[in-house]
């Protein structure tokens, strides 16, 4: 599940009974995705909230509902109360794309905290750590030697005061990276117990509220992020579709009507099912 792209602006009305305003158009919609075959944008419902969820999963036949093993999901509370509600026994998976930018968030704010508590101000150009913000939020694994080695080289170089608490959060992202890194590689238990231990273990030791803070995360979540690890699921076939669905109210500029919207997107996103192929 995955909220598409926004409509516009909300449009309310006046409940003259109660003399309080209601939601007529809502700005969201909550797309539902296949993420096993081809059928793609299988349907959307207008708002994210935990009615508008359950509302449309339960209005699908209740042998269909009981073959959904698994609910790829964002970091969102909404929606993993509306699957328990309507799908007990499907498993839920945390997609790991979030979990990273979290700790990329993490990361930054320990940045510009300790920024503007050492130099009293923001960072800027002639900043090494300010220079080096986007190579910290660039995996480790991906990065080549001659980049790695100077960007920790630096950070040590600067005050410690400064330099420590964002080398500090640069591991503990790079710790959460490789715990992510188990997927689909069926790991022992013990291996993924230790890797987490390792992350908890720096997080609480650093003594850095947004690290305590990204590990309370981690906690909360843990058993749909044990999910992903154990399944490998993604919902990047949500965010393509709703990348698709982006592009077509652009085209559109923009839509007046939300069921034209619904009915335009939902021609975009399921061509391949109905058996629309783009040309050789």
């Amino acid at each position: 599940m995955k909220p598409a792209a926004a409509r516009g602006r909300p449009r309310w009305i006046l409940d003259e009974a109660t003399g309080t305003w209601t939601t007529a158009v809502d700005r969201w919609h909550t797309g539902f995705v296949d993420l096993s075959g081809e059928q793609g944008l299988l349907g959307q419902v207008e708002g994210r909230t935990i009615a508008a969820v359950t509302g449309w999963l339960n209005q699908r036949d209740p042998a269909w509902r009981q073959h959904v093993a698994f609910v790829a999901i964002d970091m969102c509370t909404i929606f993993k109360a509306a699957v328990r509600a309507a799908l007990p026994q499907a498993t839920l998976v945390v997609d790991h794309f979030h979990i990273v930018q979290l700790a990329n968030q993490a990361l930054t704010e320990v940045r510009r905290r300790v920024t503007v508590q050492i130099r009293g101000r923001r960072g800027r150009k002639g900043n090494r750590e300010w220079e080096l913000r986007n190579r910290l939020t660039r995996s480790a694994a991906r990065m080549h030697g001659c980049q790695l080695d100077p960007m920790v080289d630096d950070l040590r170089a600067l005050p410690a005061r400064l330099g420590s608490p964002i080398l500090t959060a640069w591991n503990a992202k790079e710790d959460l990276l490789d715990l992510l890194a188990l997927a689909r590689t069926h790991p022992d238990r013990s291996v993924i117990a230790e890797r987490l231990f390792h992350f908890y273990d720096r997080c609480a030791a650093s003594c850095l509220p947004e690290l305590e803070r990204l590990a309370t995360t981690i906690e909360t979540w843990w058993t749909e992020i044990l999910a992903f690890i154990q399944t490998g699921i993604t919902n990047a076939g949500s965010e393509g579709t709703n990348r698709v669905i982006k592009t077509t109210a652009r085209d559109a500029y923009g839509f007046r009507n939300p069921e034209n919207q619904r009915l335009r997107t939902r021609c975009a996103t399921t061509r391949r099912g109905r058996g629309y192929l783009n040309p050789a």
